[in-house]
Order: structure tokens, then C-alpha cells, then sequence
């Protein structure tokens, strides 16, 4: 079982910044992905970025409504991936959720489809005033 923390959300004004952070615990992957996902109220859960992470050096990708904005990055040391959020709109408010692909699908390849993810955060809420 994994066991996944989200933190770092919070209000912020158009324009600002924020951090969130997802650390995980209990079972470990060799190679797996770690997705960033956001669900705003009435609308389905949407893909925001990923990170493959090998030990051969990790891969990113991410949402075109995100890009050039948000930027994923993990340390492996401390089990933790991070979402810089920089440039915020109000559309981008949300729950924020990280999640686990525990099954590696290549090289520079991630999927954006929740459904393929196994484990789950609680979510942590960014909210962004015009």
C-alpha cells in the first residue's frame, strides 16, 4: 500500500504563486510516475503534470492549459514531488490531487488518464481570486 500526503495549498490572488508538495510512504516502485491531477467544482478530474521517475533521471510532462506555468519536480530522497504554480488564473482553482501510476510505461512516457493510477492523496485546495 502507498500512502500519499498532499500539502501546500492554500488562497492566493491572480497572478501569485504556490507550492504543493506530495510525499509518499509504505511500498516503493523501482520506476513508476507520480501525477498531479485537479478537480474544480461540477467538472471531472483533469490531468495537470506528471514525472516519471527512474534511476536513470526522471521525465516530465504536462497539461496544455498548465504549460510554461506550473513546473513538477521530485526529490527522491524525501519521497516528495512538488507542483510550482506560478502565473495563477482563477480558472486554475481546484482540489489538487497527487497520485501514483505504479505501472512504468516507457520512457519519456506518462498517461494523464486518472483511472490509471493506483493510489490516491486526499487533495489539498488552491483557490485563486481575481
Amino acid at each position: 500500500q502507498v500512502h500519499l500526503v498532499e500539502s501546500g495549498g492554500g488562497l492566493v490572488q491572480a497572478g501569485g504563486s504556490l507550492r504543493l508538495s506530495c510525499t509518499t510512504s509504505g511500498r516503493t516502485f523501482s520506476r513508476y510516475t507520480m501525477g498531479w491531477f485537479r478537480q474544480a467544482p461540477g467538472k471531472e478530474r483533469e490531468f495537470v503534470a506528471a514525472c516519471t521517475i527512474r534511476w536513470s533521471g526522471n521525465s516530465t510532462g504536462y497539461a496544455d492549459s498548465v504549460k510554461g506555468r506550473f513546473t513538477i519536480s521530485s526529490d527522491n530522497t524525501k519521497n516528495t514531488i512538488y507542483l510550482q504554480m506560478n502565473s495563477l488564473k482563477p480558472e486554475d482553482t481546484a482540489v489538487y490531487y497527487c497520485a501514483v501510476d505504479s505501472y512504468y510505461r516507457g520512457t519519456y512516457t506518462y498517461s494523464a488518464r486518472s483511472e490509471e493510477y493506483d493510489y490516491w492523496g486526499q487533495g489539498t485546495q488552491v483557490t485563486v481570486s481575481s
